[in-house]
């Protein structure tokens, strides 16, 4: 390896394989390029962040534990230390998984989708509608307060805000319909 002490207090430690490493004056900031084109940097603050040249993505940890991950496409993916990863997505998309399975979607258009650790969904649209998916229904409420359900074997169930039942079997005729 060579070391150059520069006039300003920079050091710079050239290693065989083209590796460079820059320490500043002070030694609070340390500067690593590797031979692949990989950067990494160690800044005041304890932060770390290191370049992937051929991925051409950044990757920032934290002192805290948070980790951050920029791809070239601009999704950003935010790695908390409780085990939560938060992911924004080029078109604003914003994603979050728990530690503890549950998951919420936030898309552009202000629709919302949780999804339980037991796979149970519920969809909240922007026009307020909702929908509410299980194993046994998939559910859809109205602003109205119309609420049509339909069964896993097929059955449906309309409810309408004027107090109005109406039931399909599984072909589709209606067995019940009161007013």
């Amino acid at each position: 390896k060579v070391e150059e002490v520069l006039t300003d207090g920079r050091r710079i430690i050239t290693f065989r394989n083209g590796t460079k490493k820059e320490i500043s004056a002070d030694k609070r900031m340390t500067t690593i390029s590797f031979f692949n084109g990989d950067v990494k940097k160690i800044m005041p603050d304890q932060r770390v962040m290191y370049y992937y040249a051929n991925a051409q993505t950044t990757h920032t940890a934290y002192p805290d534990g948070l980790e951050v991950l920029q791809f070239p496409n601009n999704q950003i993916e935010k790695h908390y230390p409780d085990g939560t990863q938060e992911i924004v997505f080029p078109d604003h998309t914003v994603k979050c998984l728990y530690s503890d399975g549950f998951k919420e979607t936030f898309f552009p258009d202000g629709t919302v989708v949780k999804v339980e650790k037991n796979g149970d969904k519920i969809v909240v649209f922007s026009n307020g509608q909702k929908e509410v998916h299980t194993a046994q229904f998939k559910r859809r409420e109205y602003p109205d307060g119309t609420v049509k359900t339909v069964y896993c074997n097929g059955r449906q169930e309309t409810k309408y805000s004027t107090g109005r039942v109406r039931i399909k079997d599984e072909e589709g005729n209606i067995i019940l319909d009161k007013k």
